[in-house]
């Protein structure tokens, strides 16, 4: 198990790059199983779970070139669903959260799909109820063995089908768009997910010949069609390390610039972190973080205490909420964060207030920071990383506390953020991996 030392207290200064979005390459990779045509993506980070999604594919038959560091030709003209009945696929579904996008795709060409339940962080419950509801409603017959393997088949095409899904999940949404694009009439989907990740799944399947109405909202009408075709595609940047980077900036008291943003896509993301006092400067489609000594919440209108939450889009990503609790803590003023979607994902908070912040962790949605205002530096201190995004929001806890720091399990950070200690080296960062 590998581990982060830490000096922090250093600024950094410099450039960076984001990777491309790992919440958006889960969904575009799979939906390469959709056509026996070449697909070429390209801006694909070298992170563990997209690797490991890769190597899933391989695995089921796709024919994978690398043409770039970052670019890849997938073919899917020779899935073998035998490999399916293997261990070496259960294995491999049991350890990788991804690993539920194969469902829409293989139900929707190949009639029949089987899935251990997949892996992925420990934040709280997440279901896959709506996966499953809307691809039955498309005609998929669920079988349940067990507590947590699950097969899905149909006899001939799906069908088109109208649904109210129960929530707006983002995932369910896209293996429900996937099943939908090659079944038999037209399916509409009322309150569907709307991220820029999935209106770029969307987006792709219509350059492959799917037709898809109502992109970027939340009801989506799909006639299907009887195959589709190979493309090109290129993710956007992840949005969740442009966030990491400004809050990075802003504990630090860095000077950063945060290259090829897409900031359309962005959302309340630079909003949000307005609200914590974080000057930004929007250069073409850069995004500049000055340095600052200090940073100061805002209050509401009657000067009642800001409270930031997480919502589905366009509401702020609950990806965030991690590090804008960090960067909280040596801001001045007081802030409320709420974490509405998973009951886990506050209780790495623990380790800040060994580092000596000051917070308040009310139930396991809810916290309150009081922000020390760099009056009382963090100090380093050894922890362990509980998840990706925790695992982050420490990194920079610790790149702006006194002293040495030592992140445990950094395996969970690699799983999001691609050479995250050599890029922050490259910034001034005091960062070994040991």
């Amino acid at each position: 198990m590998a581990s982060f030392e830490v000096i922090g207290g250093k600024a950094l200064k410099g450039e960076i790059v984001p990777q491309g979005a790992k919440n958006e390459a889960l969904q575009i990779l799979c939906a390469v199983l959709l056509t026996d045509e070449p697909v070429t993506i390209s801006n694909i980070p070298d992170i563990r779970d997209v690797n490991k999604l890769i190597e899933l594919l391989r695995d089921m038959g796709v024919k994978i070139g690398k043409l770039s560091s970052d670019t890849y030709r997938f073919q899917a003209d020779a899935v073998n669903l035998d490999y399916l009945d293997t261990p070496e696929f259960v294995a491999q579904g049991r350890a990788l959260r991804g690993s539920v996008m194969i469902l829409g795709p293989m139900l929707s060409r190949f009639g029949k799909c089987q899935l251990p339940k997949p892996g992925g962080d420990k934040i709280g419950r997440r279901p896959l109820d709506t996966h499953f509801v809307g691809l039955e409603k498309l005609g998929g017959k669920l079988t349940l063995e067990g507590k947590d393997f699950y097969r899905i088949s149909t006899e001939g095409r799906l069908h088109g089908a109208y649904m109210l899904l129960d929530e707006a999940s983002v995932t369910g949404t896209a293996n429900i768009v996937m099943g939908a694009v090659l079944a038999e009439g037209i399916t509409t989907i009322y309150n569907a997910a709307c991220e820029p990740y999935l209106q770029q799944l969307c987006k792709m399947l219509v350059r492959m010949g799917a037709k898809i109405n109502g992109i970027g909202s939340n009801l989506l009408t799909i006639e299907g069609v009887e195959r589709l075709g190979g493309t090109e595609h290129r993710m956007l940047p992840d949005m969740i390390e442009i966030g990491s980077f400004i809050g990075l900036a802003a504990m630090t008291g860095s000077e950063i610039t945060i290259k090829d943003c897409q900031i359309q896509e962005l959302g309340l993301i630079p909003d949000t972190f307005r609200k914590l006092g974080i000057q930004l400067e929007f250069r073409g489609d850069d995004i500049h973080v000055p340095a600052q000594e200090h940073y100061e919440i805002s209050t509401y209108l009657d000067g009642s205490i800001l409270t930031i939450s997480d919502h589905t889009w366009p509401g702020l990503t609950p990806d965030l909420l991690s590090v804008i609790l960090v960067v909280a803590t040596q801001a001045k003023g007081t802030v409320l964060i709420h974490q509405k979607m998973f009951e886990s994902r506050l209780f790495f908070v623990d380790k800040l207030i060994d580092m000596g912040a000051q917070i308040i962790l009310c139930d396991p949605h809810r916290a309150t920071v009081i922000g020390l205002d760099q009056r009382n530096r963090l100090h380093g201190i050894t922890m362990t990383s509980p998840d990706i995004r925790a695992g982050v929001a420490l990194l920079i806890a610790a790149l702006s506390a006194e002293g040495r720091s030592v992140i445990e399990n950094v395996e969970q950070i690699d799983r999001g953020y691609q050479y995250i200690d050599k890029r922050l080296t490259a910034l001034g960062a005091q960062i070994r991996r040991l």
